[in-house]
């Protein structure tokens, strides 16, 4: 549930382990993804973090920002069904 002003986006990630050594070794530093409503998002890769585990990053994900577009969080969600 977001607060008054907040929204939410939804998209799925698949990025190798591999791949995401460039955010760790600093050769890339934001994450761009398209949204299930057809939106570009860039955000900063650090936030993907939590996520990672041996095979990479894999799943579909709800980013929330503020009325300003300020990230206020990232969860990992089921896949819809």
């Amino acid at each position: 549930m977001t607060n008054v002003g907040q929204r939410q986006f939804f998209f799925s990630v698949r990025i190798s382990q591999q791949e995401f050594l460039k955010y760790y070794q600093g050769t890339a530093d934001s994450a761009l993804v398209t949204s299930e409503c057809g939106r570009r998002l860039r955000f900063p890769a650090l936030r993907l973090r939590p996520f990672l585990c041996h095979q990479g990053i894999n799943g579909r994900f709800v980013l929330t920002v503020d009325k300003d577009n300020r990230f206020v969080s990232l969860q990992q969600v089921h896949p819809r069904r």
